[in-house]
């Protein structure tokens, strides 16, 4: 959005300068013109009354005629306009320069020409460009009691003229670069102040997000700076982000609470249940035993959904500075899964490097690696292997856990972090569709990340990124 502000204070600023400009370039090069064409116009005129008599001098005495000629050669020396007197049939009467060096009498000069012997003026000259290298030709009639004898006209270079129009196009052009670049540095602060407070909200959105959804810790009010309007609407921002962070936490309260409320009647009703075996009729016992395994099922959904309270509660109440050996952790859940691993078929191996160290409550990485070695060891075919391992990469250090199963394609690993999702095709596996939800909000309330991928060979690959402890908070 920078960019783009920048980008319209720049346009309007540019607007600015060639609105001001270009009128301010055309006006002065058109007086600079005016002015030239009115001093050749001057002389023009001058000259057409000194070739009256050379025009009606006689033949015979021509001493009129000399005396024009060198007053003309003369001027033309010194200012460089070619000077030619016409007889009233056309014919060149006297030039300021040999013939081989005067300017050719065709177009626009044979057409001015034309105008003088009809007893016209010249017209004034459209604005000439700087790339326009035309001389400036003027012819003005020679008048003799009314009367057109001849016409005199002067060819004028525009070098001079064209050199200072480029000078005052530079000086506008350099004054328009100046312009934008002024704009440029009033805009760059400007546009910082405007959009400093949208940044700061993208920011604490962003925060916010991870701290609710994690469980933290509430973030402080969104500093109120900048224009009115986003002063005002960091105000709404704060009360909308304390008005969510109200229903998420009410929402986990009555989670947790509905959760441990019935527990209790359903350890009576799976007790009542299991009273019933051997008592019901016949026909009753498919119905028995179906209630019996929904009972059943049930009790793991409260048991996942108290275990996510817990998880959550943990991160809001947690020490945030925890620091865990993950050897001793991870050799520990290894130990502790073994044997289901051994009674299913399926080898755990353990490998990676030792003593690294991670900043986790050591029951929040515990609570993290039985949900994964739960659904890896659920997956995991008899005769596979799962494999535990311990890793350091990029300045962070983790714990992955590749299974032999079947491997899950990118939408459905985008989804596997949902409370309550199965996987399609698995819903015949026990579980509740917690797991990897309480195992991804645990990572996250300690910083961290939980990221699912393809292992390469086959099956799914679950690490969880955790940062290392600063140098003072490593145990000694």
């Amino acid at each position: 959005m920078r960019s783009r502000l920048l980008l319209v204070v720049l346009v309007l600023v540019g607007l600015l300068a060639v609105g001001l400009g270009v009128p301010l370039a055309l006006t002065d090069s058109q007086r600079s013109q005016e002015e030239v064409f009115t001093d050749r116009l001057t002389d023009t005129i001058s000259f057409a009354s000194a070739a009256q008599r050379p025009l009606i001098e006689s033949p015979e005495g021509r001493s009129a005629t000399t005396a024009f000629a060198a007053e003309i050669t003369r001027y033309d020396e010194v200012y460089g306009v070619a000077v030619l007197a016409f007889d009233r049939s056309g014919e060149l009467l006297a030039a300021s320069r040999p013939s081989e060096r005067l300017p050719e009498l065709a177009g626009e000069p044979a057409d001015r020409l034309t105008v003088a012997l009809a007893g016209r003026r010249s017209a004034p000259y459209p604005l000439l460009m700087p790339w326009d290298d035309a001389p400036l030709v003027l012819a003005e009639p020679v008048l003799v009691d009314g009367e057109v004898v001849g016409a005199v006209m002067t060819v004028s270079p525009t070098d001079a003229l064209r050199a200072g129009q480029v000078g005052t196009w530079s000086v506008v052009a350099g004054a328009a670069v100046l312009a934008l670049l002024a704009g440029t540095l009033v805009a760059l602060p400007l546009t910082a102040w405007v959009l400093r407070p949208v940044r700061r909200l993208d920011e604490a959105m962003d925060r916010i997000g991870t701290a609710v959804l994690a469980g933290g810790p509430p973030e402080q009010p969104t500093r109120r700076t900048g224009p009115p309007e986003l002063r005002s609407l960091a105000g709404s921002f704060d009360r909308m982000s304390t008005t969510v962070r109200e229903a998420i936490a009410g929402q986990r309260a009555f989670v947790a609470d509905a959760s441990h409320q019935l527990r209790n009647p359903l350890t009576a009703l799976r007790l009542r249940l299991s009273n019933l075996d051997g008592r019901v009729a016949p026909g009753a016992t498919d119905d028995h035993i179906a209630a019996m395994e929904e009972a059943e099922r049930l009790s793991r959904v409260l048991d996942g959904l108290l275990a996510l309270a817990r998880a959550e509660r943990a991160a809001e109440t947690g020490d945030p500075d925890a620091v865990t050996e993950l050897d001793t952790v991870v050799d520990d859940r290894v130990e502790n899964w073994r044997p289901l691993a051994e009674h299913t078929g399926v080898e755990l191996r353990r490998s990676g490097p030792h003593g690294l160290t991670a900043r986790i409550d050591p029951a929040g990485l515990e609570t993290v690696l039985d949900a994964v070695l739960d659904n890896a060891l659920k997956y995991t075919p008899s005769g596979e292997r799962v494999r535990v391992a311990t890793l350091r990469a990029a300045g962070r250090v983790g714990v992955s856990v590749v299974d032999g199963g079947p491997g899950m394609p990118a939408e459905d690993r985008a989804r596997a972090t949902d409370r309550f999702w199965r996987a399609p095709g698995q819903v015949n596996l026990e579980g509740s569709g917690l797991g990897l939800a309480i195992a991804a909000r645990t990572a996250a309330a300690a910083g961290g990340v939980l990221v699912l991928d393809p292992a390469r060979g086959g099956g799914l690959r679950v690490t969880i990124w955790l940062d290392p402890p600063a140098p003072s908070a490593v145990p000694q």
